[in-house]
């Protein structure tokens, strides 16, 4: 009696019956140099991520149940830092293209539920003194809570024609609002944002604003490009600055936010999937941007696990399209007061 193609799963056509040749890759049979090479993480980082996403990944639920946990990690990881479903890849761990495709989109979800977990502001008075210090000891910025600022990564076309997503380069991205520490860390992460939308216009609609507005730290403020409009949470350089305290204020501004566009280069480097030297996200816009989550906790787990080195430049097609500065000045008269006491008070 012949057996229906449709119910055999891809890994079973093309490796056999049975659990083994899905999981014959083991970790302890290589070496720390090869999974770095590979999956760009070293053996105790991956055995962690094993133990926080082991549970979600081994859901009955799923159709890859077969195929364990390491392996679905090794998988996502490999597509995370080169980019592409490439079958040699595949072949090294026992799984193939469509597993592959399958695993990366469990373990994407997975990260993305730890979100709020790994990326979010301290909310500890000692920690936020911490990371205020940690910033003064930059260039001498006080009460910086945090560096702001928004990057583009490129996607392939929605399906439907959807003129949204068209950046001001021309072409179709995802533009990310983020913030880090001084250490690059990420503290908040909004990846879902159209490309046609300025950064000024991400940030007015943003969680990030409601909740500065309401809730958040009135003791400090974050630091933005002129990009942004001046508010009492986010200070901006002066546009034209004219005294020898305005132009001290403009140099520590731009050495302290300088701290994300390192943390850009570096997520870049680590993660080639975002870097578009293999190409844009080949997902809707969803699913892009859960994929560009999934990498900020994973960079954020990486620098908590002491992988932080700061990496050179990416040489991918991330960069972000220009912005017309000279329409940022604020009317907030409160915002002003507030950036001429900071200069009075610390750059005079």
């Amino acid at each position: 009696m012949a057996v229906p193609i449709a119910v055999l799963d891809c890994d079973l056509l093309l490796y056999g019956r049975g659990h083994r040749t899905l999981d014959r890759f083991k970790l302890e049979d290589v070496t720390d140099e090869y999974l770095v090479s590979t999956y760009g993480f070293p053996r105790q980082f991956i055995y962690y991520l094993v133990d926080l996403l082991g549970a979600s990944l081994s859901r009955p639920t799923q159709r890859s149940r077969a195929i364990s946990p390491e392996t679905q990690i090794l998988a996502a990881l490999g597509f995370y830092t080169s980019g592409s479903f490439q079958t040699r890849m595949g072949d090294a761990i026992g799984i193939s293209q469509a597993s592959m495709s399958r695993c990366v989109a469990n373990v994407t979800e997975a990260l993305v539920e730890r979100a709020p977990q790994f990326i979010r502001f301290p909310e500890d008075e000692a920690t936020v003194q911490s990371l205020k210090d940690d910033f003064y000891g930059l260039a001498g910025m006080p009460g910086v809570l945090g560096v702001v600022d928004c990057t583009h990564v490129a996607i392939k076309a929605p399906n439907a024609e959807d003129l949204s997503y068209v950046n001001r380069k021309g072409l179709h991205s995802l533009n990310c609002l983020m913030v880090c520490d001084a250490r690059g860390v990420l503290l908040s992460a909004e990846t879902h944002w159209p490309g046609s939308l300025p950064d000024c216009t991400v940030l007015q609609q943003a969680a990030l604003t409601s909740q500065f507005e309401t809730e958040l730290h009135k003791d400090g403020w974050l630091l933005g490009d002129s990009s942004f409009f001046l508010r009492t949470w986010l200070m901006t350089p002066l546009h034209i600055p004219e005294t020898p305290a305005e132009y001290r204020y403009n140099m520590a501004h731009s050495a302290t936010h300088n701290v994300i566009e390192r943390t850009f280069r570096t997520i870049r480097s680590r993660f080639r999937c975002l870097d578009g030297s293999k190409g844009t996200l080949q997902y809707s816009p969803e699913k892009s941007s859960h994929i560009i989550l999934a990498c900020c906790v994973l960079h954020n787990i990486s620098l908590e696990h002491g992988l932080d080195v700061w990496s050179s430049p990416a040489t991918g097609h991330m960069e972000q399209p220009e912005e017309e500065y000279e329409q940022m000045e604020s009317m907030d008269s409160e915002a002003c007061r507030i950036r001429q006491e900071l200069l009075l008070t610390h750059f005079s």
